[in-house]
C-alpha cells in the first residue's frame, strides 16, 4: 500500500495511491487507522506534501562500504548517527533552496525508515513492529562547512536539506532494494541496501536504545557510494525500486522572494 500526505483545496490529507488515483482517508492514519472517505482523486490534481511530519530525523553516516572508502574512511564499527531538524524536511517537487556557502552541496539518495508508534530500547526480533513503512530520502549536505564545523549539525540540518517522498510504500522489502540518484538525469550515485554495513535491524535496535522515537519519525539508513554536486537549476531524481521516485529542483537562496 502506497499512503501519500497532500493538499487538496488548500488542505491536507492523507490518502491511499492506486495508479493515476488518490482515495482519500479519514484523519491521519497513523492515529486514526486506514479508514476512506470514499472520495477519489486524480493523483494529477493533488499536491504531495512530505508524507510525515516527524518530530526528528535520524540520519545514519557512511553505512556503504565504497562510500565510507570514498570519504577516506574505513566504515563505522557501530552505526554513526546524526540528526536533522524536522524543519529541513520538504516534499516531492519542492525547491532544494542552496545557501550562501563556498563548497559543494551535494545529494545522497536513501532509504527512509518511517515509524509506526513509540519505539525505545527495540530488539532485533520486534523492531519490524515498530515499522509503518518506507519512503525515500535525500540527505542534502553541504560538504565544505562539513570539514569547516568538524561536526555535521549545520551542514546537514539547513532549511529544505531533507527531501522525503513521495510517498510510504508499506509492502516492502527493505533488504534488497536499488538506489540511484541522478542530476538532470545523468547517473550519480547506485547502490543496494544488501550491501549495508549495518542493516536496518542493528540500526533500528542501535538508535532505540540510545533515545524514543515517535510515531512519524524517520531513519534516513545510509548513502551509496558516488560522489557529486548539483547547482541552481538542477534537479535532484532518486529512485528506489518498489517505492518510486523523488524528484526536487535546486534553486539558490538568493532567488527567493
Amino acid at each position: 500500500m502506497r499512503i501519500a500526505r497532500f493538499t487538496h483545496d488548500h488542505e491536507v490529507h492523507f490518502g491511499v495511491v492506486d495508479g493515476d488515483t488518490v482515495r482519500v482517508l479519514e484523519g491521519d492514519p497513523l492515529h486514526d487507522g486506514i479508514t476512506e472517505t470514499g472520495d477519489v482523486l486524480a493523483l494529477s490534481a493533488v499536491d504531495l506534501i512530505a508524507p510525515v511530519a516527524p518530530s526528528k530525523v535520524v540520519c545514519v553516516g557512511m553505512n556503504f562500504a565504497e562510500h565510507a572508502a570514498e570519504m577516506h574512511h574505513d566504515g563505522p564499527t557501530t552505526p554513526l548517527i546524526f540528526l536533522k531538524p524536522p524543519t529541513a524536511v520538504v516534499g516531492d517537487g519542492d525547491d532544494i533552496i542552496i545557501p550562501p556557502l563556498p563548497g559543494r552541496i551535494v545529494h545522497e539518495g536513501e532509504l527512509a525508515v518511517v515509524i509506526s508508534r513509540v519505539a525505545h530500547r527495540l530488539t532485533s526480533d520486534n523492531w519490524q513492529d515498530y515499522v509503518w513503512g518506507y519512503t525515500i530520502g535525500n540527505d542534502v549536505s553541504a560538504r565544505d562547512a562539513m570539514f569547516a564545523d568538524g561536526q555535521w549539525a549545520r551542514a546537514k540540518g539547513f532549511d529544505t536539506f531533507c527531501p522525503l517522498g513521495p510517498w510510504i510504500e508499506t509492502d516492502l522489502d527493505p533488504q534488497n532494494v536499488e538506489i540511484s540518484t541522478f542530476v538532470d538525469g545523468e547517473p550519480r550515485r547506485h547502490g543496494n541496501t544488501k550491501d549495508m554495513i549495518h542493516p536496518i535491524a542493528e540500526i533500528m535496535t542501535y538508535v532505540t536504545n540510545a533515545f524514543t522515537l515517535l510515531p512519524g519519525d524517520v531513519i534516513l539508513t545510509g548513502t551509496p557510494a558516488g560522489l557529486g554536486g548539483f547547482i541552481d537549476g538542477q534537479t535532484v531524481d532518486i529512485t528506489i525500486s518498489g517505492i518510486g521516485t523523488l524528484s526536487n529542483p535546486a534553486r539558490n537562496r538568493d532567488d527567493r522572494p
